[in-house]
Protein backbone atom coordinates (compact mmCIF):
# COMPACT_ATOMS: atom_id res chain seq x y z
CA UNK A 1 0.00 0.00 0.00
CA UNK A 2 1.35 3.26 -0.87
CA UNK A 3 -0.76 6.28 0.12
CA UNK A 4 0.10 8.57 -3.01
CA UNK A 5 -1.07 5.85 -5.42
CA UNK A 6 -3.90 5.05 -3.15
CA UNK A 7 -4.82 9.10 -3.91
CA UNK A 8 -4.64 8.64 -7.67
CA UNK A 9 -6.85 5.22 -7.75
CA UNK A 10 -9.57 7.02 -5.98
CA UNK A 11 -9.93 9.94 -8.28
CA UNK A 12 -9.15 8.03 -11.31
CA UNK A 13 -11.07 4.61 -10.20
CA UNK A 14 -13.16 4.58 -7.13
CA UNK A 15 -15.10 8.03 -7.29
CA UNK A 16 -17.65 7.79 -9.78
CA UNK A 17 -18.67 11.06 -10.82
CA UNK A 18 -20.17 10.64 -14.24
CA UNK A 19 -22.00 7.61 -16.11
CA UNK A 20 -19.96 7.29 -18.96
CA UNK A 21 -16.47 6.65 -17.06
CA UNK A 22 -14.60 5.91 -14.01
CA UNK A 23 -13.24 8.72 -12.05
CA UNK A 24 -13.28 12.65 -11.60
CA UNK A 25 -12.07 13.76 -14.95
CA UNK A 26 -9.20 15.65 -13.31
CA UNK A 27 -6.96 17.20 -14.98
CA UNK A 28 -3.20 15.49 -16.03
CA UNK A 29 -1.60 18.58 -13.74
CA UNK A 30 -3.88 17.83 -10.63
CA UNK A 31 -3.23 13.64 -10.97
CA UNK A 32 0.55 14.74 -11.49
CA UNK A 33 0.27 16.18 -7.95
CA UNK A 34 -0.94 13.41 -6.86
CA UNK A 35 2.02 11.66 -7.44
CA UNK A 36 4.39 14.07 -6.06
CA UNK A 37 6.31 12.02 -3.49
CA UNK A 38 7.87 9.99 -6.26
CA UNK A 39 11.71 9.24 -6.54
CA UNK A 40 11.07 9.33 -10.22
CA UNK A 41 7.93 10.67 -11.17
CA UNK A 42 6.01 8.12 -13.13
CA UNK A 43 3.09 10.07 -15.06
CA UNK A 44 -0.46 9.55 -14.11
CA UNK A 45 -1.34 7.91 -17.59
CA UNK A 46 0.77 4.66 -18.40
CA UNK A 47 3.36 5.00 -21.50
CA UNK A 48 4.01 8.63 -21.26
CA UNK A 49 7.82 9.14 -20.55
CA UNK A 50 8.82 9.28 -16.62
CA UNK A 51 10.82 12.77 -15.87
CA UNK A 52 12.38 13.72 -13.15
CA UNK A 53 10.32 16.44 -10.89
CA UNK A 54 6.77 17.12 -10.86
CA UNK A 55 4.99 20.72 -11.44
CA UNK A 56 5.97 23.43 -9.39
CA UNK A 57 2.50 23.45 -7.55
CA UNK A 58 3.24 19.64 -6.97
CA UNK A 59 6.73 20.46 -5.49
CA UNK A 60 5.33 23.00 -3.54
CA UNK A 61 2.73 21.04 -1.98
CA UNK A 62 5.11 18.46 -1.09
CA UNK A 63 7.58 20.97 1.17
CA UNK A 64 4.51 22.27 2.67
CA UNK A 65 3.30 18.60 3.37
CA UNK A 66 7.09 18.17 5.22
CA UNK A 67 6.56 21.44 7.12
CA UNK A 68 3.61 20.64 8.50
CA UNK A 69 4.10 17.30 9.40
CA UNK A 70 7.38 17.40 11.05
CA UNK A 71 5.98 21.09 12.98
CA UNK A 72 2.77 19.47 14.18
CA UNK A 73 4.39 16.09 15.57
CA UNK A 74 7.18 18.16 17.31
CA UNK A 75 4.12 20.35 18.72
CA UNK A 76 1.91 16.78 19.63
CA UNK A 77 4.91 15.19 21.17
CA UNK A 78 5.42 18.42 23.62
CA UNK A 79 1.30 18.08 24.15
CA UNK A 80 1.58 14.76 25.63
CA UNK A 81 4.99 14.85 26.92
CA UNK A 82 6.80 12.86 24.83
CA UNK A 83 9.17 15.61 24.45
CA UNK A 84 10.53 17.33 27.29
CA UNK A 85 12.87 20.88 27.07
CA UNK A 86 15.92 19.09 27.07
CA UNK A 87 15.28 16.67 24.83
CA UNK A 88 14.27 19.78 22.29
CA UNK A 89 17.45 22.09 22.87
CA UNK A 90 19.65 19.08 20.94
CA UNK A 91 17.23 19.72 17.80
CA UNK A 92 19.18 22.65 15.64
CA UNK A 93 15.90 24.04 14.34
CA UNK A 94 13.78 24.28 17.45
CA UNK A 95 16.96 25.92 19.25
CA UNK A 96 16.58 28.33 16.44
CA UNK A 97 12.93 29.28 16.60
CA UNK A 98 13.31 29.01 20.53
CA UNK A 99 15.96 31.76 20.84
CA UNK A 100 13.82 33.59 18.12
CA UNK A 101 10.68 33.77 19.97
CA UNK A 102 12.62 34.48 23.67
CA UNK A 103 13.87 37.54 22.01
CA UNK A 104 10.36 38.98 20.76
CA UNK A 105 8.66 37.76 23.65
CA UNK A 106 10.57 37.04 26.96
CA UNK A 107 8.10 36.59 29.03
CA UNK A 108 6.92 33.45 27.32
CA UNK A 109 6.07 30.68 29.26
CA UNK A 110 4.56 27.10 28.89
CA UNK A 111 1.99 26.53 27.71
CA UNK A 112 2.30 29.59 25.53
CA UNK A 113 5.62 28.99 24.62
CA UNK A 114 6.41 25.92 22.56
CA UNK A 115 3.26 27.10 20.49
CA UNK A 116 5.12 30.06 19.47
CA UNK A 117 8.06 28.07 19.01
CA UNK A 118 5.78 25.92 16.67
CA UNK A 119 4.88 29.02 14.72
CA UNK A 120 8.12 30.46 14.20
CA UNK A 121 9.29 26.99 12.83
CA UNK A 122 6.77 27.29 10.24
CA UNK A 123 7.48 30.93 9.31
CA UNK A 124 11.03 30.09 9.45
CA UNK A 125 11.01 27.08 6.94
CA UNK A 126 7.98 28.73 4.38
CA UNK A 127 10.22 32.21 4.46
CA UNK A 128 13.10 30.05 3.38
CA UNK A 129 11.71 27.91 0.83
CA UNK A 130 10.46 30.93 -0.55
CA UNK A 131 13.59 32.64 -0.94
CA UNK A 132 15.57 29.75 -1.97
CA UNK A 133 13.24 28.64 -4.57
CA UNK A 134 12.90 31.83 -6.38
CA UNK A 135 16.44 31.83 -6.85
CA UNK A 136 17.07 28.68 -8.27
CA UNK A 137 13.80 29.74 -10.65
CA UNK A 138 15.98 32.84 -11.87
CA UNK A 139 19.32 30.96 -12.03
CA UNK A 140 18.07 27.71 -14.07
CA UNK A 141 15.97 30.21 -16.01
CA UNK A 142 12.72 27.52 -16.89
CA UNK A 143 9.98 28.94 -19.48
CA UNK A 144 7.54 26.26 -18.96
CA UNK A 145 6.00 23.37 -17.38
CA UNK A 146 7.58 20.88 -19.21
CA UNK A 147 11.12 22.54 -18.76
CA UNK A 148 10.71 22.51 -14.98
CA UNK A 149 9.81 18.29 -15.14
CA UNK A 150 13.25 17.70 -16.71
CA UNK A 151 15.22 19.64 -14.17
CA UNK A 152 17.42 16.77 -12.77
CA UNK A 153 16.20 18.25 -8.84
CA UNK A 154 13.28 19.99 -7.27
CA UNK A 155 13.40 23.83 -7.72
CA UNK A 156 11.17 24.38 -5.04
CA UNK A 157 13.34 23.29 -2.60
CA UNK A 158 15.12 24.70 1.07
CA UNK A 159 18.39 26.26 1.84
CA UNK A 160 21.73 23.88 2.00
CA UNK A 161 21.82 24.93 5.96
CA UNK A 162 18.14 24.12 6.52
CA UNK A 163 18.06 21.06 4.60
CA UNK A 164 21.07 19.61 6.89
CA UNK A 165 18.89 21.12 9.85
CA UNK A 166 15.76 19.30 8.53
CA UNK A 167 17.63 16.26 8.31
CA UNK A 168 18.70 16.49 11.69
CA UNK A 169 15.57 17.24 13.06
CA UNK A 170 13.90 14.13 10.90
CA UNK A 171 16.77 12.16 12.43
CA UNK A 172 15.53 13.49 16.07
CA UNK A 173 12.22 12.61 15.62
CA UNK A 174 12.15 8.91 15.02
CA UNK A 175 15.07 8.36 17.59
CA UNK A 176 12.53 10.13 20.28
CA UNK A 177 9.10 10.45 18.94
CA UNK A 178 8.27 7.82 16.11
CA UNK A 179 10.15 4.50 17.54
CA UNK A 180 8.83 6.19 21.55
CA UNK A 181 6.94 2.92 23.39
CA UNK A 182 3.61 5.09 23.68
CA UNK A 183 3.65 5.90 19.94
CA UNK A 184 4.24 2.56 19.24
CA UNK A 185 1.66 1.04 21.19
CA UNK A 186 -0.87 3.60 19.37
CA UNK A 187 0.65 2.12 16.18
CA UNK A 188 0.27 -1.52 17.23
CA UNK A 189 -3.37 -1.30 18.00
CA UNK A 190 -3.99 0.44 14.87
CA UNK A 191 -2.11 -2.42 12.88
CA UNK A 192 -4.19 -4.90 14.73
CA UNK A 193 -7.14 -3.61 14.08
CA UNK A 194 -6.40 -3.07 10.52
CA UNK A 195 -5.74 -6.81 10.33
CA UNK A 196 -8.89 -8.14 11.94
CA UNK A 197 -11.26 -5.91 9.50
CA UNK A 198 -9.15 -7.06 6.51
CA UNK A 199 -9.51 -10.55 7.39
CA UNK A 200 -13.53 -9.92 8.49
CA UNK A 201 -14.09 -8.82 5.24
CA UNK A 202 -11.76 -11.44 3.10
CA UNK A 203 -13.58 -14.46 4.83
CA UNK A 204 -17.31 -12.24 4.09
CA UNK A 205 -17.19 -9.74 1.43
CA UNK A 206 -21.02 -9.33 1.73
CA UNK A 207 -19.54 -7.15 4.32
CA UNK A 208 -18.22 -5.01 1.93
CA UNK A 209 -21.74 -3.98 0.47
CA UNK A 210 -23.02 -4.18 -3.26
CA UNK A 211 -20.91 -1.20 -4.55
CA UNK A 212 -17.66 -2.23 -4.00
CA UNK A 213 -18.81 -6.01 -4.15
CA UNK A 214 -19.21 -4.91 -7.60
CA UNK A 215 -15.45 -4.82 -8.03
CA UNK A 216 -14.33 -7.89 -6.64
CA UNK A 217 -14.20 -10.06 -10.22
CA UNK A 218 -12.37 -7.00 -12.16
CA UNK A 219 -10.19 -5.77 -9.14
CA UNK A 220 -9.76 -9.24 -7.27
CA UNK A 221 -11.36 -9.80 -3.65
CA UNK A 222 -7.72 -8.94 -1.74
CA UNK A 223 -7.30 -5.26 -3.60
CA UNK A 224 -10.82 -4.49 -3.58
CA UNK A 225 -10.81 -4.84 0.94
CA UNK A 226 -7.94 -2.52 0.74
CA UNK A 227 -9.67 -0.29 -1.68
CA UNK A 228 -12.58 0.04 0.80
CA UNK A 229 -10.68 0.25 4.15
CA UNK A 230 -8.37 2.95 2.48
CA UNK A 231 -11.61 4.75 2.17
CA UNK A 232 -12.00 4.51 5.79
CA UNK A 233 -12.41 7.16 8.70
CA UNK A 234 -10.28 6.47 11.90
CA UNK A 235 -13.71 6.29 13.75
CA UNK A 236 -15.13 4.37 11.17
CA UNK A 237 -12.11 1.97 11.13
CA UNK A 238 -12.84 1.62 15.30
CA UNK A 239 -16.35 1.07 15.34
CA UNK A 240 -16.14 -1.51 12.71
CA UNK A 241 -12.92 -3.40 14.43
CA UNK A 242 -15.45 -3.51 17.61
CA UNK A 243 -18.73 -4.71 15.96
CA UNK A 244 -16.50 -7.26 14.34
CA UNK A 245 -14.92 -8.12 17.51
CA UNK A 246 -18.36 -8.53 19.40
CA UNK A 247 -18.81 -11.64 16.79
Amino acid sequence: FEHNRQSLRVVELLENAYPNFAGLNLTFEVREGLRKHQALYDPPTPGEEKYRCPSLEAQIANVADEITYYSHDLDDAVDFEILNASQLEEDVVWQRSHRAVLRRYPQAREPELHKLIIRDIIDAEVQDVVITSAQSIVDVGVQSADEVRKQPSPLIRYSDDLSEANRELRRFLYQNVYYHPRVAEVNRRACEMLRKVFEAYVVDPDRLGEAAAKRIEAEGLHRTVCDYIAGMTDRYLIEEYARIAAL
